[in-house]
């Protein structure tokens, strides 16, 4: 797993929930105009829950915005750049489930991959719906 302090920009807050050498959970607390720059993983899928937003997360390859409220979950495949922060410089506040595999985090410059997909089926970001029992 990649050490928060290897990495190339700071977050009000990171907190870890959990870690083993293939999986990570933790809640991430961007503040007022901070954001994780555009990057993406070449085994992980980052999934993301919205705790307190809204929480933008911008895809390339496929070019997408998804505008997370509280409860949202949304999950990138590997080799999928994007780019998360909250909308409109506000701060924010998400879990992200990082797994199942090694972590790395390699910076995508202008939001443009770095390198070719290896497989487009892994290329689609989901919006996961709630389940019945979360609707507000």
């Amino acid at each position: 797993m990649t050490d928060p302090k290897d990495l190339s920009y700071e977050l009000t807050r990171r907190e870890n929930i959990a870690e083993t050498a293939e999986l990570r959970v933790r809640i991430l607390t961007p503040g007022e105009d901070e954001k994780v720059p555009w990057h993406d993983h070449s085994e992980i899928t980052d999934t993301f829950i919205c705790l307190e937003g809204p929480v933008v997360v911008e895809t390339r390859a496929p070019r997408a915005r998804h505008e997370l409220v509280q409860g949202d979950r949304l999950a990138v495949p590997p080799m999928t750049a994007h780019e998360v922060r909250g909308k409109d410089g506000r701060g924010c506040r998400f879990v992200i489930v990082q797994g199942i595999g090694t972590h790395d985090f390699i910076p995508v410059g202008g939001g443009i991959r770095s390198r070719p997909p290896q497989d487009e089926q892994k290329m689609e970001t989901r919006l996961i719906p709630r389940s019945s029992d979360n609707r507000r």
